[in-house]
C-alpha cells in the first residue's frame, strides 16, 4: 500500500478538510501528516494520523522588516520538508493549501514525488497559486475558481460526512433544550471570533424571548454566562449534535463552514472576517452565496447588538431563503478528490509535478 501525506495547516480551515477525507483515502493509502507544532498536529494526532513536524515560513502581510528573512527560512522550510517525505516513505501528497503546505510540495516535486492541492475558497491565496505549478491537478470547491489555477479541476468541496449522523432529539436532550422554540447556533470558527461574541452577546436579552442559543465561543469556558435558553461553551468536538439542534446558523463564512451549512440545509447569517488580517476571501465566499439567495449576509462594520438582532429577525422570516435551499443542490467533492489523489499516485509518465 502506498503512503499519502496530508499537508496544510496553521488554521483549522486547512486541517479539517484533510481529515474529512480520512476515512475513504484510509481504504487505499497509508496516511502521514507534515504541517507545522501548531493545531494540525493536534488535530492529526487526535485522529490517529502519524505527524512529521517541520517549521514553516509565514508571509506577514503589510510588514516588510518581518519577512526580510523568509527566503532564508523558506529554504530552510524545504529541507525539511525533504527529510520528512523521506523518512515517511511518500508515494504521493495531498496539500489543502496555506503557507504550512508550501514548502512540503516544492519539497515533493524537488523528490519527484507527485502533489495534489485543494483549494477550498472562491479566489486561490498566493499559497496555493504558488503550489498549483508543482502539482499534477489543482483541485477547487468553486467551479469558476478552476480557471484561476494551473491545472484546475472542479471537484467541489470535501465535507465531513459525520456532520449528517446527528440526531435532533438527542441534541435538543444533550444541550438542555426543550424543542419549544427554534434553535439558534452561532460559532466564530476554530478559535472563536471576540466580535461576533460581543454583538451575540449584546443581541441575548431580545433574542432569547424568541429562540435558544448554542454558542460557540472559542476561548472561553464552558460555564460562563449560562443561563435560561442559553449554552456557551468554549468547544464542541461533537458538531454533527450542534447542526442537528440548530434552525438557524449564525457564523463566519470560512470555505469549509460555509459549504458545510448549506449542505445540511441550514438558514445562515455569515459575518464574513473583513479586516487587514484577511485577504478578502470570507467575503468573497460569503457573496457568492448570497447572490444566489442561499445565505443573508452581515458584514462586520455592521456587526453592532441591534443589526445583529434585526438580521436574525430577518433570517426566520425569509421564507424564499428556506424554500432556494431545500430545492438547492448541494453534493461534497469526497468521491472526485480522492479519484485525483488515486489517478496521481498511479500515473507512470513522470511529468506529475512541474518544476
Amino acid at each position: 500500500m502506498q503512503t499519502l501525506i496530508l499537508t496544510g495547516g496553521g488554521s483549522a480551515g486547512h486541517v479539517v478538510p484533510n481529515l474529512a477525507l480520512a476515512p475513504e483515502l484510509r481504504k487505499h493509502f497509508r496516511l502521514a501528516y507534515i504541517g507545522t507544532d501548531g493545531i494540525e498536529k493536534k488535530l492529526a494526532e487526535r485522529a490517529g494520523i502519524p505527524f512529521y513536524a517541520i517549521p514553516a515560513a509565514k508571509l506577514i502581510r503589510g510588514s516588510v522588516r518581518a519577512n526580510l528573512s523568509l527566503p532564508l527560512r523558506f529554504r530552510a522550510s524545504v529541507r525539511a520538508a525533504k527529510q520528512a517525505l523521506r523518512e515517511a516513505g511518500a508515494d504521493v501528497v495531498f496539500s489543502k493549501g496555506g503557507y504550512v503546505a508550501l514548502p512540503v510540495v516544492w519539497a515533493a516535486a524537488a523528490l519527484g514525488i507527485p502533489a495534489v492541492t485543494h483549494e477550498s475558497d472562491r479566489t486561490p491565496g498566493l499559497a496555493n497559486k504558488l503550489i498549483a505549478r508543482r502539482c499534477a491537478a489543482a483541485l477547487t470547491s468553486f467551479p469558476e475558481t478552476a480557471k484561476l489555477l494551473r491545472g484546475g479541476v472542479f471537484t467541489g468541496p470535501p465535507i465531513r460526512r459525520e456532520l449528517f449522523a446527528g440526531n435532533r432529539a438527542q441534541a435538543l436532550y444533550k444541550y438542555g433544550f426543550s424543542g419549544e422554540k427554534p434553535v439558534l447556533l452561532a460559532f466564530g470558527g476554530g478559535s472563536g471570533s471576540a466580535a461576533l461574541n460581543r454583538a451575540l452577546e449584546g443581541a441575548l436579552p431580545a433574542l432569547l424571548p424568541r429562540c435558544d442559543v448554542l454558542h460557540i465561543r472559542g476561548r472561553a469556558s464552558e460555564s460562563e454566562g449560562r443561563r435560561a435558553g442559553y449554552v456557551p461553551l468554549a468547544y464542541e468536538p461533537d458538531m454533527a449534535s450542534a447542526y442537528a439542534c440548530a434552525d438557524y446558523v449564525l457564523a463566519r463564512a470560512g470555505s469549509n463552514t460555509v459549504f458545510e451549512v448549506l449542505a445540511l440545509r441550514k438558514c445562515a447569517l455569515f459575518v464574513p472576517l473583513e479586516n487587514r488580517r484577511s485577504r478578502g476571501d470570507q467575503a468573497q465566499n460569503a457573496a457568492y452565496f448570497e447572490r444566489q439567495g442561499l445565505c443573508r449576509v452581515l458584514h462586520e462594520r455592521d456587526l453592532t447588538p441591534a443589526r445583529l438582532s434585526g438580521a436574525l429577525r430577518a433570517l426566520a422570516a425569509d421564507a424564499a431563503l428556506k424554500r432556494r435551499l431545500a430545492e438547492a443542490d448541494f453534493t461534497d467533492g469526497n468521491r472526485a478528490i480522492v479519484a485525483a489523489i488515486l489517478r496521481a499516485a498511479h500515473e507512470t509518465d513522470g511529468d506529475l509535478c512541474h518544476a
